[in-house]
């Protein structure tokens, strides 16, 4: 749908061209205007013969210029049934999710409040109060640290929700997921723990039948991926990864691109993460209140590789150690293949080989700061090179590179034609097309970063996995991907980031992983579905 708005406009002759009327007119007006007119005139010619060149450009490529990217399941049917959900691990992402199922602590309602006075421009409170109503009532909550699941209970019963919801009960706590779990209270679970939980977790909820909305990374290790994909594919349970750039207009209008052959023989595809702050590297808030007393310590080791004593660094900044999570690996580079993995639907790559070291944060984790891995799809005669620093926040962006275009996805798209070209030889002869100028610019309702501050924040909006855009509003990506989810429990189908997609992704990340900590190359045998 455009958002151009509609004039109403003088009748024209049958089979006449208002657009060429109206701009010959202007044109021969101006030519009487001696200084300015000549100006004007020569102005408006180029940006008719610049306008006839990228329709002719976009008619060839059969990309359509205006209008959203269509995007599979958008358009969600009016909440029926009321689905009750339980929450597992609320720190900030798990707030982030429960707040983009419509329940925002009341903490980021005063916030955003003040925010807005500040600056009108602000949109965090209009997103969230604009929201659909996803009809559904949060009856549990469950988290190791006290604060932590206090501050979900209160968001649950927060009387600011979208578009007039309901109020919703205080949501009883649980102090034990399984206790959740067999409570008979929750139809569906979201998963935010940290990632050494994911998998344990996940099987539990799909041999109970509850239905399971999953933050990535899948797993922390290639066995638990095994184990939880064979697990939801016995089940009868809709299982949803938390991919927010499977919602991202940008994205699925790659997916036309490519469809398209705009690009021609693509050989290279490069994914970065640049980020260059503490909070980037994971070097996260200690709690005041946090303590052996409020932390349920014992509990959240269970899972974890190796046991060691209590520690608050390990508690909040988990992502730094390899008992937890896989650093670089599970949280970044899971977004950048998932996003190449939407777009040209690769699967697992056939090799991997990863480097990289603990250079700058030298402050006791063991996952690394700086990261390269090298895959290879020797049967698609392409490689994907992802690399990563968090000592540096110059942004590098995602490229697709084809023999004819190179193609960059981020919150918006472009693509510009290849010096080189085959397909566009003649026509970067004529000058139709500037190699130096992109060809074609996708922009959906873009008007910049606004309300991100932090470097952190801007590297995910820049990439569209904060919020997105539908018929030039912007909207949360988070919302459109529980959305998704709760759509297919109640009416069926599959969502976006299935267990299909969830598996490639862990696969291919745990490759990289492997191949770092073994120093080797590895590669995917598919008939026995194992990394060797």
């Amino acid at each position: 749908m455009s958002d151009e708005k509609k004039t109403d406009a003088p009748a024209q002759p049958a089979g006449g061209d208002s657009n060429n009327i109206s701009r010959r007119g202007v044109l021969q007006g101006l030519v009487s205007v001696p200084v300015l007119g000549v100006f004007a005139y020569n102005v408006l010619k180029k940006k008719a013969r610049d306008e006839a060149k990228k329709k002719a450009i976009l008619s060839e490529l059969g990309v359509r210029e205006g209008g959203p990217a269509v995007i599979p399941n958008a358009i969600s049917k009016p909440p029926s049934r009321k689905i009750r959900l339980g929450i597992i691990g609320v720190g900030g992402e798990g707030e982030s999710l429960l707040r983009h199922a419509g329940f925002a602590h009341p903490d980021f309602i005063k916030n955003a409040r003040e925010a807005l006075k500040k600056n009108p421009g602000d949109k965090q409170l209009e997103v969230y109060v604009n929201q659909e109503d996803l009809n559904v009532v949060f009856t549990g909550v469950c988290d190791l640290f006290d604060v932590r699941a206090q501050r979900a209970i209160d968001a649950t019963k927060v009387d600011v929700r979208p578009q007039g919801a309901a109020a919703n009960p205080p949501a009883r706590r649980f102090r034990r997921y399984t206790d959740m779990l067999s409570s008979g209270e929750v139809d569906a679970v979201i998963v935010a723990t940290p990632d050494h939980w994911h998998a344990q977790i996940v099987q539990d909820a799909a041999a109970a039948g509850i239905h399971v909305y999953c933050e990535k990374a899948l797993t922390r290790t290639e066995e638990q991926a095994h184990a939880v994909y064979d697990a939801i594919k016995k089940s009868k349970v809709v299982f949803q990864l938390g991919h927010q750039n499977r919602q991202s207009e940008s994205h699925n209008k790659a997916r036309e691109v490519i469809a398209a052959n705009v690009l021609g023989p693509i050989a290279l595809v490069e994914a970065t993460t640049n980020r260059n702050s503490p909070w980037g590297a994971w070097v996260w808030d200690i709690h005041k209140d946090g303590n052996p007393t409020t932390i349920d310590w014992a509990q959240f080791e269970e899972q974890a590789a190796h046991k060691v004593p209590f520690s608050l660094e390990r508690f909040f900044r988990w992502r730094c150690w390899y008992d937890y999570g896989t650093g670089l690996a599970g949280d970044l580079l899971s977004h950048e293949f998932d996003g190449v993995n939407q777009i040209l639907q690769l699967g697992i790559p056939h090799s991997c080989v990863a480097t990289g070291g603990v250079y700058h944060f030298t402050d006791g984790r063991d996952v690394p700061d700086v990261f390269q891995a090298a895959y290879e799809y020797p049967d698609r005669k392409l490689s994907f090179v992802y690399s990563a620093t968090l000592a540096n926040g110059y942004d590098r962006g995602l490229k697709l590179m084809g023999h004819d275009a190179t193609m960059t996805v981020g919150g918006t798209l472009s693509v510009s034609a290849d010096g080189e070209s085959t397909r566009y030889k003649q026509k970067l002869v004529d000058g139709v097309i500037d190699a130096s100028q992109p060809m074609f610019t996708y922009r959906p309702g873009f008007k910049g970063i606004d309300a991100v501050t932090s470097a952190t924040m801007q590297y995910f909006a820049s990439r569209g996995l904060l919020f997105t855009y539908r018929g030039g509003r912007r909207m949360s990506a988070y919302h459109l991907m529980i959305q998704e989810w709760l759509d297919v429990i109640r009416n069926g189908g599959e969502t976006s980031c299935n267990i299909e997609r969830a598996y490639e992704e862990a696969i291919t990340c745990h490759m990289a992983t492997r191949s770092y900590l073994d120093g080797r190359r590895v590669t995917w045998d598919p008939a026995a579905r194992r990394i060797v």
